[in-house]
């Protein structure tokens, strides 16, 4: 009986083994097992579109030209006869600085003029006279030296006469060089008199040019600092509304593809919810950074911060030209914020893939993870071997009929916010690898065997 029950035991055991046998065949005939693993990535084809390289950027409106006033006097207001958002024309009354200082000032230059004109005068006077003395002098000493050279008179009585006819020459170049000094005296009274003239009149402020008063800093009775050496107050802005233009701060990555008359798109903050754009044109980029100081402490500050350029963009006005309702209807004002979009180049119809599906690489290097020794911890860090720029490559994985990635270098050209154009390394309808983004730039492997992501392949069934 226990001999029964154990060959029935082994023919159980057998009937095991031979059913896992066959159910191992078939998992593996059928691909369920002794698989090589595969990565799921996003999957998409080469194809022509039509790519806009742009720039983007943000900033302020501000008038083309906009003249800042400023005094030249100190005093008070004591007449204000525009309002801001005023137009003006040029030559317009605009304020008058209380005048009573400078008017004394005139006068007492004035008096220093005629003062000084008594003083030529009586230096001229004073001039005549020792020429006077002079040529009495002269006379005398003629007379006598002829006397003393017949023996007539004595050596001491004739250096009497000699001595005063010296002293009269003297007496005459004095009096010339007073003349001169009072000459002198006059044109300094006269500068000083027509300075004051001068201040008088810069107490009565006038338009430099027409425009719109676009910020008024002063009211009625405030005082102003004002001189000629320095900005004094700002009394306020005269500008040109029609002719507006946007300034920008432009990355000096950015900066080199940006030229002058290139096309901006503008979107002003004030319009974005009607989705209203505006068009504009470069006209004038700057040759230095913002901000460049010449001191050693300036770019000591600056050796740190992000260096930008300004950039400016007219506004063109028939971009806005429906907006404007009446002669002085200005849509855009100075200080709105607006950003812009600077299309600095285009192509239509050219080669091109989505963006991540590029990425650089070193074709010399092995794949990251295929030099790390089993049991070998990852700790993240950075491989000791120094890539050479030279060496990396632009790439992007193309897949084969086996459905594996093979590297394939490829030149690229101008991108857009989503596709960047391919000059060379690729056909038109080729496969290739466009994401995971991770994936394409870290993790896949040459020759790795890859399957299409589970929301592509349910994406492509709906269709």
């Amino acid at each position: 009986m226990a001999k029964k029950s154990s060959n029935k035991i082994w023919w159980i055991l057998g009937g095991v083994v031979v059913l896992l046998g066959v159910g191992l065949g078939v998992a593996k005939q059928k691909g369920l097992i002794g698989k090589e693993p595969s990565t799921e990535v996003e999957f998409t084809k080469t194809k022509k579109a039509d790519i806009i390289e742009r720039v983007s950027a943000s900033g302020k409106i501000q008038p083309e030209i906009e003249v800042k006033l400023s005094p030249d006097v100190s005093g008070e207001i004591v007449g204000l006869y525009i309002n801001e958002g005023d137009s003006v024309k040029a030559g317009q009354l605009l304020l008058k600085i209380k005048p009573d200082n400078y008017e004394s000032l005139l006068a007492r230059a004035e008096a220093q003029v005629n003062s000084s004109k008594a003083s030529v005068e009586q230096a001229k006077a004073v001039q005549s006279q020792s020429e006077s003395r002079l040529l009495k002098a002269k006379i005398d000493y003629d007379r006598n030296k002829k006397l003393h050279d017949d023996k007539v008179i004595s050596d001491a009585d004739f250096d009497q006469f000699n001595s005063q006819y010296l002293v009269a020459k003297q007496d005459v170049e004095s009096a010339k060089a007073n003349v001169q000094s009072a000459a002198f005296n006059v044109k300094s009274a006269e500068a000083a008199l027509k300075e004051a003239r001068t201040n008088l009149t810069k107490t009565t402020i006038y338009a430099p040019q027409s425009g719109t008063v676009s910020k008024l800093n002063v009211e009625l009775g405030e005082r102003v600092v004002g001189t000629s050496q320095m900005a004094g107050t700002e009394l306020l802005r005269i500008a040109n509304l029609n002719k507006m233009e946007v300034r920008v701060n432009v990355n000096e990555n950015d900066i080199t593809r940006v030229s002058m008359n290139d096309t901006v798109i503008i979107d002003v903050d004030s319009y974005s919810a009607s989705g209203r754009k505006f068009k504009g044109v470069v006209y004038e980029i700057a040759s230095s950074a913002n901000g460049l100081g010449s001191t050693s402490a300036a770019a000591a500050v600056s050796t740190d911060a992000v260096t930008e350029f300004e950039v400016k963009i007219r506004v063109l006005r028939k971009s806005y030209q429906d907006l404007i309702v009446g002669k002085h209807s200005y849509p855009l004002k100075p200080g709105m914020t607006a950003s812009v979009e600077i299309i600095t180049d285009r192509k239509n119809g050219v080669l091109s893939v989505p963006l991540a599906a590029v990425t650089t690489r070193d074709p010399s290097l092995k794949p990251e993870g295929d030099t790390k020794k089993e049991g070998e911890e990852d700790n993240n860090q950075e491989p000791e071997k120094v890539i050479k720029k030279d060496k990396i490559k632009e790439v992007v994985f193309v897949v084969d009929k086996n459905n594996k990635a093979k590297l394939r270098e490829v030149k690229t050209g101008i991108s857009d916010f989503e596709n960047i154009e391919i000059l060379s390394g690729l056909k038109e309808g080729e496969t290739i690898i466009s994401g995971p983004y991770i994936t394409v730039s870290k993790k896949l492997k040459e020759g790795e065997l890859v399957t299409k992501k589970k929301e592509e392949k349910d994406k492509d069934k709906k269709k």
